[in-house]
């Protein structure tokens, strides 16, 4: 085992409400399966002068990238289940909560694997979501989901580690599953369509960080520096 799959296997996993550790890593990869406001600055010169907080290089700055859209969704889904939409099924607040669950995971994977590297704590903006409102809740966890599984697609190429290429395939794995639950709890048997996958050749469409992070940046107000993002 390599010193990088071990800070992936070893470390603790924050505890959603509380923040504090509770579930190893080895528990977490064996349970899950192995998860402007925002102002984008790529085309600024590639030096810590171009504003913003910077994500960093390489493999570094590939996992500070997973690492800010892993804090969007899982503040995202916190929030969801501190006040669940009004209505909602016994069914569907258990699924909401273990997705919950797997984002706070991922999050705190890749804090963990950059150390003294990680970027600080987002702010997010979630005020153009209605949380009392079943639509507008699944409606972004389907954006959120849909984007974080193009981002990680997009992402691969770029990493040169193989075990941050093969962690990154484990997250973005369940990050697929999170995606076609939420669709169909939206709409019966919507599980995929041509919005996400090319259907002439049957594999999921990817975007660039600096589209993700553009369609990502109605609900981030720090602003990131992707100047030195791999490409």
């Amino acid at each position: 085992m390599t010193k990088n799959t071990a800070l992936f296997e070893n470390k603790k996993v924050a505890d959603p409400q509380t923040g504090f550790a509770n579930m190893s890593r080895r528990k977490f990869l064996n349970y899950a399966g192995a998860s402007t406001g925002l102002i984008l600055l790529a085309s600024c010169s590639k030096d810590d002068d171009a504003g913003g907080v910077n994500l960093g290089s390489g493999d570094t700055g590939i996992l500070n990238y997973a690492y800010a859209l892993e804090q969007l969704e899982a503040a995202f889904y916190i929030q969801v289940a501190k006040s669940f939409y009004s209505g909602i099924s016994d069914e569907e607040r258990s699924l909401l909560t273990d997705i919950r669950d797997h984002e706070v995971a991922h999050r705190e994977l890749f804090k963990a694997a950059l150390a003294g590297s990680a970027i600080q704590a987002l702010e997010v903006d979630f005020s153009s979501i209605n949380f009392a409102d079943r639509m507008s809740v699944l409606g972004t966890a389907k954006a959120f989901e849909d984007l974080g599984v193009s981002a990680y697609n997009g992402a691969g190429p770029l990493l040169q580690s193989a075990d941050y290429l093969t962690l990154a395939g484990k997250i973005v794995s369940v990050e697929a599953r999170h995606a076609a639950l939420i669709r169909d709890r939206l709409s019966n048997g919507t599980f995929v369509g041509s919005d996400v996958v090319d259907m002439s050749n049957g594999l999921e469409i990817s975007k660039s960080p600096s589209q993700v992070l553009a369609i990502a940046g109605k609900y981030v107000k720090t602003q990131l520096n992707i100047s030195n993002l791999p490409s």
